[in-house]
């Protein structure tokens, strides 16, 4: 019946059925005592007691190894998952115990790694100092599981479906100048206008740069307006881009995160506040690592520090 309860002389050998399954591993008596940490004599004796209770051979027995006999591996085989899902399970719950600890390796992009990340990790490492972080800089989609990273953070628009994804804030980007810049080729008042600007941007093919709007209180169906644009200069990193633009090069395109010291100093001002571009950069930060039954607790200690760090977005 369903609500049977276990037979006791079938609970009273599961360990006993444990020392099987690290016999099986190890290959020999004295292998298996030394990783279970026990005597030779107790490891062969619990062997012993357990063909007892199966009144069948478990064990075949030479003077160098021993092989497990048909019976003794189907039951090795019937039992070992669950075992390996214990400890799994019980190193889970002893990490909740212990302090968040071990290397943390971290993938990141360049630009909001220097201005938004790099200025919060003191005060995580600070709270956590058992945690080693490694930090790897790039702009480039690396395979997490190949490269042996923990976590990545990602400025995209929506995650991989084949990993676990966290939203850390929302994005958008927006063109910014400097006053210089405004004063001596004037404002743009549309999109359009900036067929005559020096536009900075972010080359991303071979072919003729060109940016696309909506306007700004216009919902998903929005009439998009693309507009090819030309400019001196063009860097693959929003925060050259926003130097350019602080230097007085022209009106450049950047994610609100790159602007935000600007435009909090006064150095930058927002152009065209009344369209949204779009299809330039992701449209949402995530903390991103393959799917896994566990989480390190390090892991999740760092992304509940990020999800804090960057709930409010940047430029509101």
């Amino acid at each position: 019946m369903a609500n049977e309860k276990p037979d006791a002389k079938a609970e009273a050998l599961w360990s006993h059925l444990h020392w099987l399954v690290v016999l099986e591993q190890q290959g020999s008596f004295t292998s298996a005592a030394a990783r279970l940490g026990v005597s030779k004599a107790a490891m062969s004796q619990r062997v012993a007691e357990l063909e007892r209770a199966a009144g069948i051979a478990l064990v075949t027995r030479t003077t160098r190894s021993v092989r497990l006999t048909e019976a003794g591996q189907r039951l090795v085989d019937d039992t070992r998952g669950a075992f390996e899902h214990i400890a799994h399970s019980f190193s889970g719950v002893r990490d909740l115990a212990a302090a968040p600890r071990g290397l943390l390796r971290v993938t990141a992009p360049l630009a909001f790694s220097r201005q938004q990340l790099m200025p919060r990790l003191p005060a995580f490492l600070r709270a956590h100092p058992q945690i080693r972080l490694e930090l790897d800089l790039s702009d480039q989609i690396r395979s997490l599981a190949l490269e042996g990273f923990d976590l990545a953070i990602r400025h995209v628009t929506a995650p991989p479906e084949t990993h676990v994804a966290w939203a850390l804030a929302p994005t958008r980007s927006l063109l910014v100048a400097s006053a210089d810049y405004l004063a001596a080729h004037g404002t743009p008042s549309t999109p359009q206008d900036l067929a005559a600007h020096h536009c900075l941007h972010y080359p991303r093919t071979q072919g003729a740069p060109a940016w696309s709007f909506v306007p700004r209180d216009a919902g998903v169906d929005g009439v998009r307006v693309v507009v090819p644009v030309t400019g001196g200069f063009a860097a693959n990193n929003s925060e050259i881009l926003r130097d350019a633009a602080l230097a007085g090069l022209g009106i450049a395109l950047v994610p609100d995160f790159s602007a935000q010291s600007g435009l909090a100093s006064g150095h930058l001002s927002e152009v065209l506040p009344g369209w949204r571009p779009v299809d330039a950069f992701g449209e949402q930060l995530f903390a991103i690592r393959p799917y896994a039954s566990h989480v390190p607790r390090a892991v999740a200690v760092f992304v509940d520090f990020l999800r804090a760090s960057f709930a409010a977005g940047f430029i509101r």
